[in-house]
């Protein structure tokens, strides 16, 4: 199965780096790890998370603090966003 970030969900993993990384760039490295980790197991067992908030979506909590929202089809998963638990999920509409 392959792997497609939307352009919102990498601008969102640019966003986590860029903010770790100019506070501890170790912490920035190990997040990012615990990302790529989690996107090759969702490769391996797309089915892992469970059904997201959203409906046709699946949630996977790679850390405490962020979720990886996907989305199966029939020969990729797409990964949505990429959300740090604290912030609203899904986010509304002003």
């Amino acid at each position: 199965m392959k792997i497609i970030w939307t352009p919102a969900a990498a601008q969102d993993r640019a966003d986590i780096w860029d903010y770790l990384h100019d506070l501890n760039p170790t912490a920035a490295v190990e997040m990012d790890n615990r990302f790529a980790d989690a996107i090759v197991r969702l490769r391996d067992f797309p089915e892992i998370g469970p059904a997201g908030i959203i409906s046709g979506t699946r949630e996977l909590i790679p850390h405490q603090n962020y979720r990886v929202v996907y989305q199966l089809d029939s020969d990729a998963v797409w990964i949505l966003a990429l959300v740090h638990t604290s912030r609203q999920w899904p986010p509304t509409e002003r």
